[in-house]
């Protein structure tokens, strides 16, 4: 039997609306594991003794998620885990200080769009490494800047010693510390965790036929 004019809408509406449901709850799935993920590998970083290994252990594990997400899952799913992923840091103690936390985000986020926006999905071979390059460059000038030159250098005065509630934005020993842990350890692990990630997304896709 042909169905009506009526019927045709309500049954390619049902199928638009079943189709965004979906992509709705794949979304979901796959920024829930991903976050999941980053956080376990957090903790697990968390309890290597060293700083300076903790640093470049816990950061490659931060970053290789971040670039998966980006190359695998897209903006959405990367740009929110980004942001999650310092305050994750922070209340894991992992993340040196609080105030560090809004810079780490902006490097993140910049990070996974670069990396999404050049190399992406089905891109030229050649741009990987362009965008892994240009993705780690700028999230470690980014956190640079924010964090060396900014928070440690023309705000430190006014920002050290002083608190936000019972946190102290600015102590003196982190004062100390944040322009060694903001240098070149950012651009290690941006560029090592990118690496990773760039050698499993294609493993990863094909594991899950996306």
């Amino acid at each position: 039997k042909a169905l009506t004019p009526e019927q045709k809408e309500k049954l390619e509406l049902s199928r638009e609306y079943s189709y965004l449901m979906k992509r709705r709850i794949r979304w979901i799935t796959e920024t829930a594991v991903l976050l999941a993920l980053l956080i376990c590998l957090q903790w697990v970083g968390s309890f290597v003794p060293n700083q300076l290994a903790k640093q470049l252990i816990t950061g490659t594990f931060v970053n290789c998620v971040l670039a998966v997400a980006a190359l695998y899952a897209g903006y959405g799913s990367s740009i929110t885990i980004a942001l999650i992923s310092p305050v994750c840091a922070f209340l894991l103690g992992i993340a040196p200080n609080f105030i560090t936390v809004l810079p780490i985000m902006v490097g993140n986020v910049c990070y996974v769009v670069l990396l999404r926006l050049i190399v992406g999905s089905g891109k030229p071979f050649w741009k990987q490494p362009v965008g892994l390059a240009a993705a780690a460059l700028t999230k470690f000038g980014i956190l640079y800047v924010l964090v060396v030159k900014v928070i440690c250098g023309v705000a430190a005065g006014a920002l050290l010693g002083q608190k936000l509630g019972n946190t102290v934005l600015l102590a003196e020993p982190m004062l100390k510390m944040l322009p060694t842990m903001f240098t070149w350890p950012q651009l290690v692990t941006a560029l090592s965790g990118g690496i990773i990630a760039l050698l499993i997304t294609p493993v990863l896709r094909k594991a899950l036929h996306k």
